[in-house]
């Protein structure tokens, strides 16, 4: 377990959080991976655990009911959450911190409820058309007298099925520009039973079962004033602050899962025997797993370091996108090693190790891709440069 520069309490933190873990959400992986499903009855479970716990909406400050952890401390949550099903992980409740741009009303109605776990929020950027071209978004808001009137359809929407409300990027203009038309983008507050909203079911993915995706279909969904959350045509700001914390969510979860991969591939290589030793001893196998645990540490300190700055309050767009490039390609290098640690047992459904293979897919896809984080970083380096 990387320590350098933690406390004895963002070790009481990380010990708590995955304690938590093993206890209350391991013990029904089986059954939501089976079946794909989360029994409301455990959702509700984990939930009211969770809030005795004291860590639900752990993310919002003390002034508005949450536990106000810093972004280390933050980031030592969610890396032991990805130990575990994200499915499972979801009623943990960590409410997007974007809600704090509520307002009068809406605080009341929407962030207070999401903080206290009485009501789930979910959100909704991805497109059929618009993935990583955020801007290519053609889901659009028109004014109409005083309401604004939505069309258009998202998909990839993740916790959409169990959201009480919805909030909602869409194109509310477009700007001309040297470079092109440029749409500018508003965010929504969208309840579930508002009329000309529908919620189905979206594609079956083999990552992360029972997380699902659920695709959103507007049409002419009306809305007053109060349901914009922000500035009108001010929602790239706010899109850019969520992506932050998504982005150094995966990377977290991505060191947590790896942590937890390798300790299954550890504990094989000493106990299997072969050729009469046990197949830790051979430099086949000591050399992966010394490679395993490098990346692992090494992502683990890249992360950290990326929270600690925002903690600081410095500039960390660079620093976020290099965690989540090199932790989720580097769960996928683990997750496949470990694999070849365990030979032919490690693709058998007796291990959880081809539910990890097959979950660490899409880490390198959801929240920008690793292309996009590629980008970024490049963008940056140049940026200051002049070029």
């Amino acid at each position: 377990m990387t320590t350098y520069g933690l406390t004895d309490e963002h070790a009481m933190i990380a010990d708590t959080v995955r304690s938590f873990v093993e206890k209350e959400i391991y013990p029904h992986e089986d059954l939501v991976e089976r079946t794909g499903e989360v029994p409301q009855e455990i959702a509700d479970e984990i939930k009211r655990k969770t809030i005795e716990l004291g860590f639900y909406a752990c993310n919002f400050p003390e002034s508005a009911g949450g536990a106000g952890l810093n972004h280390v401390e933050f980031a030592l949550v969610e890396r032991e959450l990805g130990r575990g099903s994200m499915a499972l992980n979801h009623f943990f409740g960590r409410p997007q911190n974007i809600l704090m741009a509520c307002e009068g009303e809406q605080i009341e109605r929407y962030r207070d409820p999401a903080i206290r776990g009485e009501r789930m929020d979910a959100l909704a950027m991805t497109e059929p058309g618009a993935g990583s071209d955020v801007r290519g978004m053609k889901c659009a808001a028109v004014r109409d007298g005083g309401d604004w009137v939505l069309n258009g359809t998202k998909h990839f929407i993740s916790g959409a099925e169990h959201a009480d409300f919805i909030i909602v990027f869409v194109a509310t203009g477009e700007d001309q520009t040297p470079r092109g038309p440029k749409k500018r983008i508003t965010t929504f507050l969208v309840d579930r039973d508002t009329p000309g909203f529908t919620i189905r079911d979206g594609y079956k993915s083999v990552s992360h079962r029972g997380y699902k995706n659920m695709i959103l279909d507007f049409d002419d969904c009306r809305l007053p004033d109060a349901q914009v959350l922000g500035e009108v045509d001010g929602g790239f700001a706010v899109m850019n602050e969520w992506l932050y914390a998504t982005r150094i969510t995966v990377a977290t979860m991505s060191v947590g899962r790896a942590r937890r991969v390798f300790d299954y591939a550890l504990d094989y290589a000493a106990e299997r025997e072969q050729f009469g030793q046990k197949i830790g001893k051979f430099q086949g196998i000591s050399f992966q797993l010394a490679d395993m645990i490098t990346e692992i540490d090494a992502a683990d300190l890249l992360t950290l370091a990326a929270a600690d700055r925002l903690d600081k309050g410095l500039p960390a767009n660079r620093e976020i996108a290099s965690a989540k490039l090199y932790a989720s390609e580097m769960l996928s290098r683990v997750t496949d090693a470990a694999i070849q640690v365990h030979g032919g047992m490690g693709l058998m459904d007796d291990y959880p190790l081809e539910r990890f293979w097959r979950d660490a897919r899409v880490e390198r896809i959801w929240d920008g891709t690793s292309e996009i984080q590629r980008h970024i970083i490049s963008r940056e380096m140049l940026r200051a440069l002049g070029a």
